[in-house]
Parts: structure tokens; sequence; C-alpha cells
């Protein structure tokens, strides 16, 4: 099963800011579930099929917090090819390393719930190291991330601390070159 679109939250919804509380572990089958339905959700809206038939928006990322659950819990998938998507539903990550040197996506983020894209630069650490539960290899993992990878998961870990893309960009110039950062 997947997210129904109906359940994802706007960016106005007083839940998108608000911090989440860590999850219990090992998981409850209902947060496993849930974090399988996140994980879900996200691989549905690459298939254009089922974008079609249910209307989805393709998405990398996916946090409890954007349907109304306020529990340390994402989802990220990225497609390459059939045998080497990046995908994990992480329960409780955390960044516990990052470099100073910072990267950007040049045509900037988006967000299932923001409906109207905001346009800026957003910096955010070039590298990364982050730990947490994996519910699709049911154990604890460490993964080091850069570029486009560390974009996504840094991304849907600041939705569990009530944070949206459009809060890093620079409110007086939204374009302002960010000095040594790696544009991808």
């Amino acid at each position: 099963m997947f997210i129904d679109n109906s359940m994802i939250l706007p960016d106005t919804h007083p839940a998108l800011r608000k911090k989440c509380e860590p999850v219990a572990l090992p998981l409850s089958k209902e947060d496993h579930d849930l974090l399988m339905d996140l994980m879900n959700h996200v691989r549905a809206s690459h298939d254009k099929e089922l974008q079609e038939k249910y209307n989805l928006r393709g998405a990398v990322g996916l946090a409890a917090p954007q349907i109304g659950v306020n529990k340390c819990m994402i989802a990220v998938g990225i497609p390459y090819d059939e045998d080497d998507d990046l995908e994990f539903a992480l329960a409780n990550p955390k960044i516990v390393s990052s470099s100073i040197q910072k990267c950007y996506l040049e045509g900037g983020e988006s967000c299932l719930s923001v409906p109207k894209d905001v346009d800026g630069y957003v910096p955010r650490a070039a590298r990364i190291t982050v730990k947490g539960y994996d519910a699709i290899t049911d154990q604890m993992v460490t993964v080091r991330l850069s570029g486009y990878e560390a974009i996504v998961m840094q991304h849907e870990i600041d939705h569990l601390s009530g944070t949206l893309y459009y809060d890093h960009i620079d409110k007086n110039d939204p374009f302002a070159p960010i000095p040594g950062a790696i544009v991808i």
C-alpha cells in the first residue's frame, strides 16, 4: 500500500512545524507498516502508470510529519535503474557528521507539501553521514552520502525538526552565490 495524495499535508499545516518524537526500537508493527507505506508511496511515484492513475507527483522522499504523524520516520528513494535504486526507510535518522563545504541544486528544491515551489538556492552540506534504523534491511545503518543524495536526505531529515526547504533560502537574495559550493 502507499500513501493517498489527500493525506499529504500542505506547508501551511502546523504539524509540519513540530519537532518529531523518536520511534521506539524494535519497531512496532504499526510503525514498520507506516514506514513501508511511506517507502511504497515514493516507489509508486516513480512508476508512470501509477503516477497517472493516482495523480501522484514524482518524489524522492517522504517524511512522517507530511502525513500528520509526529514520529522520526522518513523514506528516501532515488531511482537509478531497476537493480540499483538508492532506498532507505529510516526510523530515528540522525546526521552524525557533515562537511563544511556546501552544495545546492541549480534548479532549487521542491516538496510534496509545498504546492507552489519557492525559488532560490538551498545550501546544504555537500557530504553527510547518517545513522538510523532501516526498516528495509531491518538493521541499524550508517550511510555516507554526497551531492544529490545528501541533499535529499537532509531535506527529509529537516522535516523531523519542523524545517522546510525554503527556510534555508536567503530571503533578501534567493539566488545569492554560495561561495565554494558545488552546484548540482
